[in-house]
């Protein structure tokens, strides 16, 4: 049987990382703790885990915005599935939740952004889930 979860505490939120860590190879067990917490206490960061059989099989992070172009919509900050169990509906049932959810909360879209190189998951947001791809997304390191 499958459940949908909010994850808020830091326990919960921890049992969620070695399925984040499989999108989010860069983070540490301290860094992504913090960058949760910090997430949720100040940009409205809502974290969700699938879990079927007592096991967290897949994770989402996204928030609630709004801006000129989207209006108001969520931003899908983090999706992703754990790579045992891919391609067997876990991340479609993740992403159509936080559907509803943008629905339910009166939210008139869904957005992301998916890596350059992620081809699979290119076609399951656009052949699956029926998404659109409408911008490039750019990033500059203020560090470098």
């Amino acid at each position: 049987m499958n459940t949908i979860k909010e994850l808020q505490s830091q326990k919960d939120i921890m049992e969620a990382f070695p399925v984040m860590k499989q999108l989010r190879t860069h983070l540490d067990e301290t860094a992504y703790l913090d960058l949760v917490m910090d997430a949720q206490a100040k940009d409205s960061y809502r974290m969700f885990a699938l879990i079927n059989d007592r096991e967290i099989v897949a994770v989402t992070g996204f928030k609630p915005m709004i801006t000129l172009y989207y209006g108001r919509f969520v931003w899908v900050c983090d999706l992703v599935t754990h790579a045992n169990y891919r391609s067997k509906g876990f991340g479609e049932k993740l992403l159509n939740y936080v559907h509803e959810w943008a629905k339910e909360n009166n939210y008139e879209n869904v957005a992301l952004s998916s890596g350059i190189k992620r081809v699979d998951a290119h076609r399951f947001y656009e052949e699956k889930m029926n998404y659109d791809k409408v911008s490039y997304v750019f990033k500059h390191h203020l560090n470098k």
